[in-house]
């Protein structure tokens, strides 16, 4: 016979484990009517409280999982900061997953963290697919995925809108004359990569031409940099766009050192703008996004859904935020 978990009381009630823990605790936190249901649903189940259970409500804190990956980023360490300030505000508790191609199975990152009875699930990592996040969803925790808009009835997310943003970028490159836009592949971030080549496709063919020029990068090459110093040799696209920084880096590397100018002969861009950016001759072109914005409002989402006193009505559960195109040195422009 299946044991009874605190997550099946929550499913029946249709509350937050916070709310359940809250009953089981005797809070005053907690509407007489919601009271009841919860009350009911244990009954019903049979549920019995263990210790976990019942130190929830009685340490108040919340625990909430964060997946990422690998956390050396800089874009991503901005996003956690952004997170952890507002945990904090709220005494929420953070329990950090990270996944590293080739070495962490999502699989296992996902039992773990129902494993480790949390209340609540933020996600920055496109590694997890379609499949993956609704395994997650079928416990009845609440979900606020960073960066990807998701047509999910139970999963709420804070993004910017890539797509748009490449799409206004190629659309003023074409105006300007360019006939070729490449963009480079991504494998860190694919999801983030598709966004950038359905932004160009989409004003490629509003300016009456197709896109077809997809640096794809073979997987021999355990670098961007190793394949694009081959690339170079043949190949001499106009204008360049590059997801990460380390990759635009690369791009601009490699193409100096096959003889190529930038921006006088390839025009550069990154689309994540980081202080390296800056840093790098010549300077970096690209979008300056709300890194620590994007933690910050996906954490303030995630307090009002396991907050039984926000009407539904008042949650968000879709938040887009602004990104600036910032133009530097790697472009003409």
């Amino acid at each position: 016979m299946k044991k009874v978990t605190i997550y099946d009381v929550a499913a029946e009630a249709d509350v937050s484990l916070a709310t359940v823990s809250r009953v089981i605790n005797g809070s005053d936190l907690v509407k007489d009517t919601t009271r009841l249901r919860v009350e009911a649903a244990i009954d019903k189940l049979g549920y019995k409280p263990n210790a976990v259970a019942r130190s929830l409500a009685l340490k108040r804190s919340t625990t909430i999982a964060l997946v990422v990956p690998e956390a050396s980023f800089g874009f991503t360490g901005q996003i956690i900061n952004g997170l952890l300030d507002v945990a904090k505000i709220y005494n929420y508790n953070i329990y950090l997953h990270t996944i590293t191609e080739g070495i962490v199975d999502i699989k296992d990152v996902i039992d773990n963290i129902i494993k480790s009875r949390v209340d609540g699930v933020v996600i920055y990592n496109d590694r997890l697919g379609n499949v993956d996040i609704e395994a997650l969803a079928t416990y009845d925790i609440p979900i606020v995925f960073i960066g990807n808009k998701l047509k999910s009835d139970n999963i709420s997310s804070v993004y910017v809108d890539i797509e748009m943003a490449i799409f206004e970028l190629a659309q003023k490159f074409l105006d300007e004359g360019v006939k070729e836009i490449s963009v480079l592949q991504d494998r860190k971030n694919e999801y983030a990569a598709s966004q950038i080549v359905s932004g160009v496709e989409k004003a490629c063919k509003a300016n009456g031409s197709v896109f077809d020029h997809y640096i794809e990068i073979p997987q021999e090459y355990r670098s961007s940099y190793a394949f694009l110093s081959e690339y170079f040799k043949t190949n001499k696209p106009e204008v360049i766009i590059a997801n990460r920084d380390s990759q635009a880096i690369a791009v601009i590397n490699a193409a100096q050192e096959a003889g190529y100018r930038v921006p006088e002969d390839i025009q550069v861009v990154c689309v994540i703008d980081t202080k390296y950016n800056k840093m790098l001759r010549p300077q970096l072109s690209s979008f300056a996004m709300p890194s620590y914005d994007l933690g910050a409002v996906a954490m303030r989402m995630m307090t009002k859904q396991l907050d039984d006193s926000v009407p539904e009505e008042e949650i968000n559960h879709n938040i887009e935020l602004s990104y600036v195109y910032t133009p530097r040195k790697s472009t003409l422009k």
